[in-house]
């Protein structure tokens, strides 16, 4: 529940009131922009709230108990501001949106409405709409471990112990082709086998979206070269003569964890889980009935 500061109750039980909404926009990168539906520039709460993307918001409700309340804003897609390809690059999923109620005539007097994360985000013709969720949402998902075969750490990560810079799991290359936007022809990681870098991880290091990182869903070789296909999401910018590094990929099966990384004692999943076909089996001649692990 929102506590109004005192000029700012007292204002609002005036006939006639100047205040304004302001939404304060944190990346989960740290970047900050603020927006307002007012039509001048508004700066509260050492946040500067700029009205040129004419950002709006749908009705917001709250409501009592654990039910998720969600708010639709809607805003202009600007070359300099927020663009189509930054968010087709997932920079703004997992934003933090703060709402605040704030006189325009004394920007000093705001408070803060609701706090709020973005989830999805739908764009059409030069505007977007982004669904704000409440916090209440994060209730709403599964958190801890499952008990599954796979493996849920991250390759390359303090669970998982694989070093990345071990150059038989890192290569470096340089895009010689643009077939489409997520299949790029690729020189320099020759010497790697087909299937190597599948689910990998490209990390651009020159070009338009130099720092960006990729998720890698085919590595092949044929007659043009090296292909890789990046995860519908990824932006277009990508033109011919990036360079990039990039490391192996991991299908999270213990198989692949035992012989591609020799890493099987910090497999982070349960492959000798029986599945049902194992619970609600009996038996048949010629089953192997040993004792022996499911998973080699």
């Amino acid at each position: 529940m929102s506590v109004y500061p005192e000029e700012l109750a007292a204002h609002l039980g005036r006939t006639v009131t100047t205040v304004c909404h302001c939404w304060r926009l944190t990346r989960t990168d740290g970047h900050v922009t603020g927006y307002t539906d007012h039509d001048r520039p508004l700066t509260a709460g050492a946040t500067l709230f700029a009205p040129q993307t004419g950002l709006a918001a749908s009705e917001a409700r709250d409501t009592l108990g654990l039910a998720v309340d969600t708010v639709d804003v809607e805003g202009a897609l600007s070359s300099d501001d927020i663009r189509d390809e930054d968010i087709a690059a997932g920079l703004y999923d997992g934003a933090t949106v703060e709402t605040l109620l704030v006189n325009w005539r004394q920007p000093e007097d705001f408070v803060l409405l609701r706090k709020a994360t973005v989830g999805r985000i739908t764009r059409t013709d030069g505007r977007f709409v982004a669904e704000l969720e409440s916090l209440a949402h994060s209730l709403d998902r599964p958190s801890g471990r499952f008990v599954s075969r796979i493996c849920d750490a991250e390759l390359g990560d303090s669970r998982c112990g694989v070093d990345l810079g071990d150059p038989a799991f890192m290569g470096a290359g340089e895009i010689e082709t643009v077939e489409t936007p997520l299949t790029l022809v690729a020189t320099g990681l020759e010497t790697f086998a087909a299937g190597w870098f599948t689910l990998g991880v490209l990390t651009w290091t020159s070009g338009a979206r130099e720092g960006r990182r990729e998720r890698v869903e085919m590595h092949r070789k044929d007659a043009t070269g090296t292909t890789l296909v990046l995860q519908p999401g990824a932006s277009a910018q990508v033109a011919e003569g990036n360079t990039f590094t990039i490391v192996a990929g991991c299908d999270k099966r213990f198989a692949t964890c035992k012989s591609k990384f020799a890493n099987a004692l910090n497999f982070r999943g349960f492959p000798h889980l029986p599945g049902n076909d194992a619970a609600y089996g009996y038996v048949v001649d010629g089953g192997r009935f040993d004792g022996g692990p499911l998973v080699p």
